[in-house]
């Protein structure tokens, strides 16, 4: 019978039914392109398919038996169910009085929801007949079909796997271990009943040894009577389980400890995309190609402009070395790099054992502080101060301190090299949303090479340039345009404090811009008045250095502590709802996005941040440029902004599901349900392209 988007009917495996016996019936739906129906567990939205039963008096009729789901993205949610065409099977018991020759007629009234953008509820009187007889034969038509479904239905997990499932807070370990020489690829966990496992909330993996750890996040409205772990595990390769190849698994584990709600998550479209197993149409990075990427990425982040100026200097020091030093040269590059890979590594151990505490982190998530802005814009103010020639490190320490510090060059280097991962935080190189996305998502191991292959590529560069010294051929010999050079140099520090600054502001109000700007004044004051005392000038030089330094800390104490935050959060949002509205942008929410996908209205989401450089310039050089406006306006595009300024553990774990740990991330859902990732540097171009196709 064909429906509005589907074609249904029962169908048989066998020919004639045999008393005594059981044959199998299925429920064949045939379902329109482009749309889907629902599992036992239909995940966040939809209902699952029904079977009520009229047979002859002694026939019975089994419960359905379902086959292995695909995870449906739907907006923001992730849905289970099915896709083309699905048998469910039913199981049917003959009595054994049945009399061979005559007719069984059973007859089911199926009713199943069928969904695209839209939901239509959907049903039928469905009726089979068969001849009761002696024997049965194979169906001709059905019987191949039933038995690939039969072969692909999820079989029992191997005891030898020793599956066990440990619950802690929101979160619960699901580990096995197939072995070693029985790799399943990438896996993912359906729950057979709702309220135990968030749907839309990633999953994630860790290996070892041939053991697997799957952590599951609890559902966050979390059903009553969680005691086990029931459902499938699908996977990307199938496995020779007693000598009959599978790719889902049941699985029925008692449940250790007691499970806490997890958060209500707030997720993108995109979702799972491997998880159309046992499909195992999608594709991801893998490591190779990870490790590439964020080589690739370190590379280019040295040109990003949060990282130039550091480099810059170093790149000066460089070239004042004496031809004959070349061995201090190659030692202060090396220190150098040491410190930049050293400090990605440490930055990489801090998230993924946080991550592994529940945080919801990812690329930047120190830029999310007031207090780490803050410490920054102190620090680029000194160093900008000091380049000018106000004041020299020297001077603010001990004499001897001092001798130290200048005849210990390496360890000078090595916290340059540091400080320039700090300050490379806010900034987005192409490749590196992938590499760190599929970094966080994978093993401990798989993070830290992926962000060890980061730091390699941005110490890279600096590595190069003072083991092949020839570029210093082209300069000046050491003279005065040194020092000229010093002092420009100053200026893009100077930028970079007027930018942090704007982004303590819209972190924290308005109040934290005057606030920040008295705290440098006093710095500048105190460094200029210890400068005055240490060139020969009178004691009280000293006391009011003192005083000048102390009067900073205290107006800044407030920044530092996160005191005045709270206060600020109301009436900073206020602002930027209403500055998004003024500029044709709306805050982003997952509702939101729901809404506008079931209108059929194309929409663009941009994940920034105010600290991530990137994805201002884009703003400014391509979502602000005329053409892409109106290209947005001839299609409709509503224009929604997920702002990570400060931190929001919704749009965390929405970007976790697009693959990214970091901002800036660009998503154009199309009026046909297309969801596309576009680079996270934007040009004109592409993207006009890419919204008049949506």
């Amino acid at each position: 019978m064909k429906t509005g988007h589907v074609t249904a009917e029962l169908v048989a495996d066998q020919t004639a039914l045999v008393a005594g016996a059981t044959t199998t019936v299925a429920l064949r739906l045939d379902i329109e392109q482009g749309w889907h129906t629902y599992w036992r567990n239909p995940g966040e939205s939809g209902l699952p398919t029904t079977l009520a039963w009229r047979l002859p008096a002694g026939y019975a009729a089994g419960d359905i038996v379902w086959p292995a789901p695909r995870a449906l993205p739907a907006g923001p949610l992730v849905n289970y169910g099915y896709e083309g065409q699905v048998l469910h099977l039913v199981p049917i018991t003959v009595p054994s009085d049945a009399a061979a020759g005559t007719e069984a007629q059973m007859t089911a009234r199926a009713d199943w929801l069928v969904c695209k953008e839209t939901c239509i509820p959907e049903g039928a009187d469905l009726t089979l007949t068969l001849p009761v007889a002696t024997r049965a034969d194979n169906d001709p038509r059905w019987h191949e079909a039933i038995s690939r479904t039969r072969d692909e239905l999820p079989a029992p997990m191997p005891a030898a796997w020793n599956a066990r499932a440990v619950a802690a807070g929101p979160f619960i370990t699901l580990q096995f271990t197939p072995g070693a020489a029985a790799e399943p690829g990438r896996v993912y966990f359906f729950a057979e009943r709702e309220g135990r496992i968030e749907p839309s909330a990633p999953q994630q993996v860790t290996r070892s040894d041939g053991r697997i750890e799957l952590k599951l996040p609890v559902a966050h409205d979390l059903a009553e009577g969680f005691t086990r772990i029931q459902g499938v595990l699908a996977a990307e390769r199938e496995l020779d389980i007693g000598g009959t190849r599978h790719r889902a698994f049941a699985i029925d584990v008692a449940l250790q400890g007691t499970p806490a709600p997890g958060p209500k998550p707030v997720q993108s479209a995109s979702s799972v995309d491997f998880a159309s197993l046992p499909e195992a149409g999608a594709t991801a990075l893998s490591l190779p190609v990870a490790l590439a990427f964020a080589f690739a990425g370190g590379l280019l982040l040295n040109l990003m402009p949060c990282v130039l100026p550091v480099l810059s200097i170093k790149a000066l020091a460089l070239a004042a070395y004496g031809s004959k030093d070349r061995a201090g040269m190659r030692r202060e590059a090396l220190a150098f790099g040491a410190g930049v890979l050293i400090t990605f590594v440490a930055l990489a151990v801090v998230i993924v054992g946080l991550r592994a505490a529940g945080e919801q982190l990812g690329w930047g998530f120190q830029l999310q502080s007031p207090a780490v802005v803050t410490a920054l814009t102190v620090l680029f103010f000194v160093m900008a101060l000091n380049l000018s020639g106000v004041f020299e490190f020297g001077a603010l320490l001990p004499s001897s301190l001092a001798s130290w510090s200048h005849a210990n060059r390496t360890a000078n280097a090595f916290a340059s090299g540091a400080l320039a991962v700090a300050i490379a935080s806010p900034c987005t190189a192409p490749f590196m949303g992938a590499a760190l996305g599929y970094a966080l998502g994978e093993s401990r191991l798989t993070t830290l090479g992926v962000f060890a292959a980061l730091g390699l590529g941005m110490a890279l560069p600096y590595v190069a340039l003072a083991w092949f010294p020839g570029w210093r051929r082209i300069l000046p010999r050491p003279g005065a345009w040194m020092v000229r050079l010093r002092q420009l140099l100053a200026f893009p520090l100077y930028a970079t404090v007027a930018w942090l600054v704007w982004v303590l502001g819209a972190q924290v109000g308005n109040d934290a811009v005057i606030r920040i700007g008295g705290v440098l004044v006093a710095i500048a004051f105190a460094l200029w008045a210890w400068h005055a005392w240490r060139g020969g000038g009178q004691g009280i030089w000293a006391t009011m250095a003192a005083i000048g330094m102390i009067f900073g800390a205290v107006i800044a104490w407030p920044l530092l502590s996160g005191s005045d935050r709270a206060a600020a959060t109301a009436s900073d949002a206020a602002t930027r709802v209403s500055s998004a509205a003024a500029d044709a942008w709306e805050p982003y929410s997952a509702s939101r996005v729901t809404e506008l996908v079931a209108e059929g209205r194309p929409v663009f989401v941009d994940f920034t941040a105010a600290w991530c450089i990137t994805c201002q310039v884009n703003k400014r050089l391509v979502l602000t440029d005329a053409r892409v406006r109106d290209a947005f306006a001839k299609r409709g595009v509503a224009l929604l902004r997920a702002d990570w300024t400060r931190r929001d553990p919704a749009i965390t774990r929405a970007l976790a599901t697009l693959g990214r740990s970091g901002v800036p991330v660009y998503v154009l859902y199309g009026k046909a349900g297309s969801v596309t990732l576009l680079p996270e540097v934007l040009q004109r171009a592409p993207l006009i392209d890419a919204i008049a196709a949506s």
